[in-house]
């Protein structure tokens, strides 16, 4: 079952003026693990409120396989998983409990089987030692954890997940992106972040979006591989960055030991230092806000 999106658009009043949230976004979304990667503001967050059919386009039309998301949408949420950016939890309850809780509002209404759904998923997102432990004492990571878990209930065939890994430490950030992982092989796994490396660790097609509009469609490797010969890097003091930024198509900069590390987009040897180095997902993300790549066009300064 794969998702189908064709022509969304949705603005917001924003005071005197509109603030376009998306601009005719076009994306067909295969089974598999499938990343939205673009900055806060981007209109990622918009998106996956459409789709979980927690608001309306202005215009466009959504499919997933055969149901019509816009107007059958009890048929989405029966087959749909949402773990949005931020989600409420009850601290005092335990985690066992809530999610059977959970599992009685999904309608699971047999209690054997209710509790063979709760414990298969407890399992599944390496929760089952703590199941009676209060919700207000998990981590950060069980709580996304936890939150996979009720998203999961039902079966879905759309996940759909937030900025899953914003605040985990690294040791709670793998465990959580090896269990969506899993998830991917099963169902439509729809991952928005504005952090690269989980795109680059777990999805086999992305799109980048920006101020609404979808700049690039492809698969991560070939994106990278795409880019090869064009990323050139040079390490400099600081003060000099102002003198390169007018002559060269500065892509990103980051701060090495207190010097700057610097990558530039050229199709030929652009001297003055540079070397040539091998790209990845970060460059092409980069590449591809700056306007060198894709179907965008930066605006004019």
């Amino acid at each position: 079952m794969s998702l189908s999106i064709r022509n969304v658009s949705k603005s917001y009043a924003n005071g005197r003026s509109v603030v376009q949230a998306l601009n005719n976004v076009t994306l067909d979304i295969p089974p598999g693990m499938y990343g939205l990667l673009g900055p806060n503001g981007a209109g990622k967050s918009t998106l996956m409120r459409t789709l979980a059919t927690l608001q309306e386009p202005d215009e466009g039309e959504i499919f997933l396989g055969e149901i019509n998301v816009l107007k059958q949408k009890e048929g989405v949420r029966q087959t749909l998983g949402y773990l949005p950016q931020e989600f409420g939890l009850y601290p005092k309850s335990r985690a066992e409990d809530m999610l059977d809780y959970f599992a009685v509002l999904k309608g699971v209404t047999n209690r054997d089987s209710r509790k063979e759904v709760v414990e298969t998923l407890l399992k599944q997102t390496n929760l089952w030692d703590v199941r009676r432990q209060k919700l207000g004492g998990f981590s950060g990571g069980m709580k996304q954890r936890f939150g996979v878990a009720v998203a999961l209930l039902g079966n879905p065939k759309l996940m759909i997940v937030d900025e899953p890994t914003a605040g985990l430490d690294p040791a709670e950030r793998v465990r959580f992106l090896n269990l969506l992982s899993e998830l991917g092989e099963n169902s439509v796994v729809i991952l928005s972040t504005h952090i690269v490396e989980d795109v680059s660790e777990l999805c086999t097609r992305m799109a980048i979006i920006k101020k609404g509009q979808i700049l690039l469609e492809a698969e991560p490797l070939k994106a990278v591989e795409e880019l090869q010969g064009t990323i050139w890097r040079r390490i400099v003091e600081k003060s000099v960055l102002p003198k390169l930024e007018p002559e060269f198509k500065v892509i990103s900069t980051k701060l090495l030991s207190g010097r700057t590390v610097v990558h530039i987009f050229s199709k030929e040897n652009p001297g003055n230092g540079f070397e040539l180095v091998a790209p990845d997902l970060a460059d092409v993300y980069f590449t591809t806000m700056a306007g060198h790549i894709g179907n965008f066009k930066p605006e004019a300064s």
